[in-house]
């Protein structure tokens, strides 16, 4: 989409689970010391232990109201924007309304976004298309993604790299500021759609038919296959996204990308389209969690001071599908 907007993020929060360090996951599962930091890139990580998808989305919109100075009734919609959820129904963004204090007001409207880790910038788009000042003044976005359950202890890469956590984002259309949202993209290649999969637990793969096994209902990764694809794709992709601007690269302050893993962050910074010092990264301390890593790092980012306001900020990644998605904005 690109149109112009005058959008504001107003205030955000994030909710993070207990942390755990590579050595007690290397420990758990009998896998050799280093092995995380060597192949995954991540020390440490979050994960739940009573937490569900619900209640971690509620408490990082709470923390986003209290940033902004609002109360729930000051949001119009409120987006739940991730690939893993508490119940296949309810959807899960009226999950985590039904988890907020004071969440029965009657006036938000509640829907679901799942482009898998590119849901956030996905809902971004779709929230900055709503938004106009009269029908929706104020619009929350939430991802909230445990990935911890769905891995599975048979594949160590995999097992090492992601994390739990939940961010919350409220974006405001505002014409009295110089915030903007300037443009996003999305690009789907069907060849890559298998490359990243959970074949379990759906109608094609439902419980009722097929037994429980870790293979089937697990996360699982064709990562050679992926990273050749992302790599084929993805500099055309950026090209083609940036020529349509009237902005260099320089002039882009800050990007965030998906948190995908070691190497895939690494390929991204050989692309040197970007200086290294623009590209910002959580890998090492948070892990990939799913659609919630650009959040979590956009508001960690802005928390210490690495965002200012007026930035030029791109968000960029990669998601399952195979598909690639890029969102311009000033903060």
């Amino acid at each position: 989409m690109t149109a112009e907007k005058p959008i504001r993020i107003e205030g955000s929060g994030t909710y993070l689970p207990r942390k755990v360090s590579s050595d007690e996951i290397e420990k758990k599962f009998n896998l050799r010391s280093n092995f995380s930091e060597k192949y995954s890139g991540v020390k440490f990580r979050h994960q739940v232990t009573f937490e569900s998808n619900g209640y971690m989305g509620a408490r990082a919109v709470e923390k986003a109201l209290l940033d902004a100075n609002l109360n729930i009734e000051d949001i119009d919609a409120l987006i739940a924007a991730g690939a893993t959820f508490d119940y296949p129904l309810p959807n899960k963004s009226s999950v985590i309304l039904s988890e907020i204090e004071n969440g029965n007001t009657d006036n938000i409207t509640t829907f679901d976004v799942d482009s898998t880790c590119l849901s956030f910038v996905s809902a971004f788009e779709i929230a900055a298309s709503m938004l106009d000042g009269e029908k929706y003044k104020r619009i929350i976005i939430v991802s909230s993604e445990i990935a911890s359950k769905g891995l599975n202890p048979l594949e160590p890469e995999s097992l090492t790299l992601f994390g739990d956590g939940a961010a919350a984002f409220i974006l405001k259309y505002d014409e009295r500021n110089k915030a903007r949202y300037y443009k996003s993209s999305f690009k789907t290649y069907k060849e890559g759609l298998n490359y990243t999969i959970i074949k379990g637990g759906g109608n094609k793969y439902h419980f009722k038919d097929y037994p429980y096994s870790p293979e089937l209902y697990s996360f699982e990764m064709d990562g050679f296959k992926l990273l050749k694809l992302a790599k084929q794709k993805l500099p055309n992709f950026i090209n083609l996204f940036l020529s349509s601007l009237n902005i260099e690269t320089k002039g882009i302050d800050v990007v965030v990308p998906h948190q995908a893993s070691k190497v895939g962050l690494s390929m991204f910074k050989n692309f040197n389209v970007f200086h290294e010092n623009q590209i910002l990264e959580n890998l090492e301390t948070h892990g990939n969690c799913i659609a919630a890593s650009i959040p979590i790092l956009l508001h960690d980012s802005i928390a210490n001071g690495k965002i200012k306001r007026d930035d030029t900020c791109l968000l960029i990644g990669t998601s399952a599908g195979f598909s690639i998605g890029a969102l311009l904005f000033r903060y």
